[in-house]
């Protein structure tokens, strides 16, 4: 089980993050039109996740904005934030704030997604929503990087999980 924090306060995760050099696990995901989306939906591409508590929070919103901005400067790579908001939050807060070149997923679904990743927390205020953190991986399905953000109220390392591509 990994560790983050919640304004200080230890929060507990189901698991790990993916290994490195592992193919990272496949997931069913909804998009904002309702329809389900795969891993293999992207294979060929890189793909950065970008794994958060709730667009309706400040450092999910601003990490969202930020990758948002990044996406339009990468080749061959696509930006995938994930969240368990349904996906009219996702659609909602994309309108408004013109948010177009990145995807956003809701694992509203797919029970797995969190245990599958790592990422979901079992313990805190936000138990049973997903930890802050990065997984990068390669046009074949492997992991080539990953972060747990230590302080979910902070935002992720964009600077080092971008020169991981």
């Amino acid at each position: 089980m990994a560790k983050t924090a919640l304004q200080g306060n230890e929060v507990n995760t189901i698991g790990n993050l993916p290994e490195l050099g592992n193919m990272a696990p496949d997931f069913l995901l909804v998009k904002q039109d309702l329809k389900e989306v795969s891993l293999a939906s992207y294979h060929g591409q890189k793909v950065i996740l970008n794994i958060y508590p709730s667009i309706d929070t400040g450092i999910c919103a601003m990490s969202t904005v930020r990758f948002n901005k990044e996406a339009a400067n990468l080749n061959n790579t696509r930006i995938v934030c994930v969240a368990k908001d349904l996906p009219f939050a996702f659609q909602r807060y994309c309108a408004a704030e013109g948010i177009d070149n990145l995807d956003t997923l809701s694992s509203f679904r797919d029970q797995n997604f969190g245990k599958d990743y790592g990422v979901e927390m079992i313990d805190g205020p936000l138990k049973g929503l997903n930890a802050r953190a990065i997984v990068i991986i390669d046009e074949d399905g492997k992991v080539i990087y990953t972060e747990m953000v230590p302080e979910i109220t902070t935002e992720p390392d964009y600077d080092k999980a971008l020169a991981a591509l």
